[in-house]
């Protein structure tokens, strides 16, 4: 069974706490704006589509709250001013990922036109933003499980006729980055529901560990044939003719207009050494994840984390038991050092071979360029891929 890592039922979210993955499976609360800021912030929760399903959740649940202690204002634009309010604060907390603005701007239209119904009234715009809400966490599971099904897809018609991949992957990109089943790493669970993986490598992702402690826990909890490798072994890796890897594919924050597309830092340097070593390089991700409005990767934001997450690593002491776990802080760098902690990179669209969405695997043209804008207005082909020709 995959894992749940969003709880969500009539007004209540829990989430699970990523900060004591994977040592402790504990789900905390998350009932306020504030809740969800501060979870987002502190990296409680992760993963571009995540957070901004949080995020929405999380108004839902301070409005569920609201009406329920019958404090929610009669007045439909008293209702609107608080979620907008609320919105714009939530959008601060993580400037990288486009799909919590995303996230943001279909709840402020939803929000804006029930105010100005003729009938409107506090608690019909409330409602109408829970609904909206509720309806994003479901569109995103159903997204991912396509997504997994158009990468499985195109990963075995390139794979030179070998009956199974073996795939490698960054960060976390599973149900943990996810309302469920997860992008990139929903591909790699897809060929394994069709008995097609060989293995699944994740990279550890330094400095903040998400695929050591987060993706390799995933891919122990469904019991897939998995390796964990540290980030700079990838290299090696690709380079072994007998662990041929067929395919690297990562999860995104931001794809620009163009293709450039920000990702957990290191990404990068996995699509250079992918093009080096002739290996597929794929981004999977969501519509909402793709941004018309950047041109290209120069533009985006690029968030810079504390140093004491290079400095330091936190976890439990090798011998300790499950019980009464206790987590250690332990300094590994010389006190005093310098440190830059860029949270993302940006990986050429030169070096992308396909990005992976719901509607299908998008190519380049001829001329080795991505049209994006296709996405929104083209529909589905019969073979899964975006059909250029309607």
């Amino acid at each position: 069974m995959t894992l749940q890592a969003i709880r969500y039922n009539d007004g209540n979210l829990s989430i699970i706490d990523q900060l004591q993955l994977p040592y402790v499976e504990r789900y905390i609360k998350v009932q306020s704006s504030e809740e969800a800021w501060h979870a987002i912030k502190d990296m409680r929760v992760r993963g571009a589509p995540a957070i901004a399903i949080v995020a929405a959740l999380a108004l839902a649940s301070e409005l569920h709250g609201l009406m329920a202690c019958d404090e929610i204002s009669s007045e439909a634009e008293d209702v609107q001013a608080f979620i907008m309010e609320k919105l714009d604060y939530l959008v601060s907390s993580r400037p990288t990922a486009v799909n919590l603005a995303d996230a943001a701007r279909k709840l402020r239209a939803v929000a804006n036109d029930h105010t100005q119904r003729p009938d409107s009234t506090g608690r019909s715009v409330a409602t109408a933003l829970i609904k909206a809400a509720e309806e994003m966490l479901v569109k995103d599971i159903e997204d991912n499980k396509n997504i997994g099904k158009h990468g499985a897809e195109w990963i075995m018609a390139n794979a030179a006729g070998k009956p199974t991949a073996t795939v490698l992957t960054h960060c976390n990109t599973g149900s943990l980055a996810t309302s469920g089943y997860g992008t990139a790493l929903g591909v790699i669970r897809a060929l394994a529901s069709a008995c097609k993986l060989t293995r699944a490598y994740c990279t550890e992702t330094r400095p903040y560990n998400q695929g050591s402690r987060l993706t390799a826990f995933e891919l122990v909890h469904d019991h897939l044939p998995a390796t964990l490798i540290t980030d700079s072994m990838a290299a090696a890796l690709l380079a072994k003719s007998d662990s041929r890897v067929d395919a690297i594919v990562v999860g995104a924050d931001r794809v620009a207009a163009n293709g450039d597309t920000a990702n957990k830092i290191g990404t990068y340097g996995l699509a250079v050494l992918a093009k080096y070593h002739g290996v597929k390089f794929l981004v999977a991700a969501p519509l909402t994840t793709i941004d018309l409005a950047t041109p290209s990767g120069k533009e985006i934001i690029i968030e810079e984390r504390p140093a004491s997450e290079v400095t330091n690593v936190r976890g439990p002491r090798a011998n300790n038991s499950t019980n009464g776990l206790e987590l250690e802080t332990v300094r590994i760098a010389a006190a005093g050092i310098d440190v830059w902690n860029p949270a993302f990179d940006v990986t050429p669209s030169t070096l992308i071979d396909g990005i992976i969405t719901e509607k299908g695997v998008v190519e380049k043209d001829a001329d080795g360029q991505f049209h994006l804008e296709d996405l929104f207005r083209i529909p589905l082909s019969a073979s899964g891929g975006v059909d250029a020709t309607s």
